[in-house]
């Protein structure tokens, strides 16, 4: 598949941010561009600009690491934003062939047994299997508690990004909206870096942009970024606010997938929080085991503890 267009994009944008001034270059006064000119960039990375503006072209095919770290030098690239051209160069010249993640759909994968075991081992916090798509894939009791709206909202079919963009419950459930907006996208564009042949991904990334402007405007900026670690805040129809930590792990057994698992402070009101839901979700699934399954709107409408 060809990505010079994505190459483009993202050198030309990732340009665009960088200042003279922060390159350690005179600012002068007749400047057209936002960021650094390509000549400019060309001789902080010592190469010539014809072949700069090659690679800028989108021609990354063949071009040596030397050639990529002098790039990310020059134009002050994050971790994620090097990894994300390093993806870039791979997938041009087709040596991601046989390292890329094998194309994985909620409807061909399922948690083997000693997965899902090791998921329902941890009770104190949400667990779950992503993949880079933002596909639930399995997740433990109080993870199906936490993301209850996730799994209810018509259509979604357990995505995190498109219950983010297209589902209005969360506007409530994420408090800090912005910021989970913007580490969607930037999951979902560092996936299309390493794998650019994922036509769910491509049938995703075209919803979204056709559905939602917040998101064809964030998926515009090329932003990426690493996501292993952190705290975020929520707001759960059940139990209120909550302030977790989470780590994300790749998972070395399935490559392309990522485990992660958010937990409170102990002692903190958010502990009480997951405990409460974690009751909550017990009850549940003791009744629907008993009871048949009701039916989406009817749940979403349902009674809350304490709420």
């Amino acid at each position: 598949m060809d990505n010079r267009e994505e190459v483009r994009e993202f050198l030309t944008s990732r340009r665009a941010k960088i200042t003279p001034e922060r390159a350690g270059l005179p600012s002068g006064s007749r400047r057209r561009v936002p960021g650094l000119r390509r000549s400019e960039v060309a001789a902080l990375a010592d190469m010539s600009v014809e072949y700069y503006a090659k690679l800028e072209r989108g021609n990354l095919a063949g071009v040596s690491p030397a050639v990529l770290e002098a790039v990310a030098r020059a134009l002050q690239l994050d971790d994620a934003e090097r990894a994300h051209l390093l993806n870039l160069a791979q997938a041009a010249d087709g040596s991601d062939a046989l390292t890329r993640p094998r194309r994985r759909t909620t409807r061909q994968w399922n948690p083997h047994r000693s997965l899902q075991w090791t998921l329902d081992a941890i009770t104190a916090g949400p667990a779950f299997v992503r993949n880079g798509r933002t596909d639930i894939l399995a997740a433990n009791q109080l993870a199906r508690a936490f993301y209850t709206d996730v799994y209810l909202a018509p259509g979604n079919q357990a995505n995190l990004a498109r219950f983010n963009f297209l589902d209005p419950a969360s506007r409530r459930f994420y408090p800090d909206w912005d910021t989970f907006a913007d580490v969607a996208v930037a999951i979902l564009r560092s996936e299309a870096g390493r794998n650019p042949h994922d036509k769910d991904l491509h049938d995703l990334v075209g919803e979204l942009s056709t559905r939602s402007d917040e998101f064809r405007t964030r998926w515009g900026a090329h932003n990426v970024r690493h996501h292993g670690t952190g705290t975020k805040r929520f707001h759960h129809p059940a139990v209120g606010e909550l302030t977790l930590a989470f780590e994300g792990l790749e998972m070395a057994a399935e490559p392309g997938l990522t485990l992660t698992i958010y937990t409170a402070e102990p002692g903190s009101p958010s502990e009480e929080g997951l405990r409460l839901l974690a009751s909550w979700a017990a009850t549940q699934e003791a009744d629907t085991a008993t009871e048949p399954p009701e039916p989406d709107e009817r749940a979403r409408s349902m009674q809350w503890p304490g709420g």
